[in-house]
């Protein structure tokens, strides 16, 4: 039988991090994996209330002269580090050489910034990354990159467009055109499965790149399904995608939401066969290991208003 393999996740009590931690500690996926290594700072106290508590997990600090060490019996790295940590992202890319990690997943779980024709600070510090692990990890590394489109449980919200309390939505584009969301939950059930595929068959079983949809919809289906569940009448309206691309990509920025908008319109998030590729099938053929969240849930769990009481923009 081979050994279970031991995961550590930075950021693992994080908004995305916790997902996978729970994920990861939840049938069917704990049987395999021997333990799962929360990294957390010296002087830091993580919260855990909102992690299972579980014998596979335990907390482990570091400091940055000894994370190569703290990494000694990790066969999995999972970095789930924001946007303000990408030093810290850096020195944990560097230590792995010193380490026996055998897979490692960056933190991208987003959208596909490859194919973007315009800077982006944020995008394109994921760029230099990616750049960097090709560079310094042995060819015995797997990195894989995990893009999942827009978190679904963040995104029908106004600084997409999308004014629950107005009853509007504004489309960049066509209101036809389709973007894929995914559940947070969902995609922490993905990084639990490609740990799987390594307990099963090593490396060579995970993708260097995968592309997962939770559901893929048009704004208009959006306002439809939020309509039939309870959201009350939605205005779909349109902007002009090529004068609004041209006014946010004329100084480089770092929020992502008005590039998001944009790239919806352009139909740079649809993660459908006919878009950029669709990988569910990799991770959960047939929906055997678990029912991808759909929107239609999340207007029920929200009667149709996600984000509905939140003030915009906030002061």
């Amino acid at each position: 039988m081979p050994v279970k393999p031991t995961i550590a996740i930075a950021g693992g009590t994080g908004h995305l991090g916790k997902h996978i931690t729970t994920a990861l500690l939840s049938k069917p996926f704990i049987t395999s994996f021997n333990s799962i290594v929360l990294l957390t700072r010296s002087e830091a106290s993580p919260s855990t209330s909102d992690i299972p508590s579980n014998p596979k997990l335990q907390l482990r600090k570091y400091t940055p002269t000894n994370l190569a060490h703290s990494l000694g019996d990790i066969d999995i790295l999972i970095n789930t580090i924001g946007p303000s940590g990408h030093n810290f992202k850096e020195t944990l890319l560097r230590a792995i050489p010193k380490t026996n990690i055998k897979l490692y997943i960056p933190s991208e779980f987003g959208v596909d910034h490859y194919i973007h024709d315009f800077p982006h600070l944020e995008w394109d510090a994921k760029k230099r990354h990616y750049e960097l692990a090709r560079e310094i990890l042995d060819p015995g590394v797997k990195v894989c990159r995990v893009l999942c489109g827009l978190f679904m449980e963040d995104s029908i919200g106004p600084w997409f467009g999308f004014d629950t309390r107005g009853g509007r939505y504004e489309c960049v584009g066509s209101s036809g055109e389709v973007v894929s969301f995914t559940g947070l939950g969902d995609v922490g059930r993905v990084v639990a499965r490609l740990c799987g595929l390594f307990a099963e068959g090593g490396v060579g079983e995970v993708p260097g790149v995968l592309h997962v949809a939770g559901d893929t919809r048009s704004i208009s289906d959006v306002a439809r399904i939020m309509e039939k569940e309870g959201g009350g009448p939605i205005e779909v309206t349109e902007v002009a995608l090529g004068e609004y691309k041209e006014r946010v990509t004329k100084v480089v920025g770092s929020d992502p939401a008005p590039y998001l908008r944009f790239l919806i319109g352009e139909g740079k998030i649809n993660h459908s066969l006919a878009g950029l590729g669709c990988d569910n099938e990799v991770v959960n053929p047939g929906e055997q290991v678990w029912k991808w969240k759909s929107l239609g849930e999340l207007g029920r769990e929200t009667r149709g208003r996600p984000w509905g009481d939140f003030e915009w923009p906030s002061k």
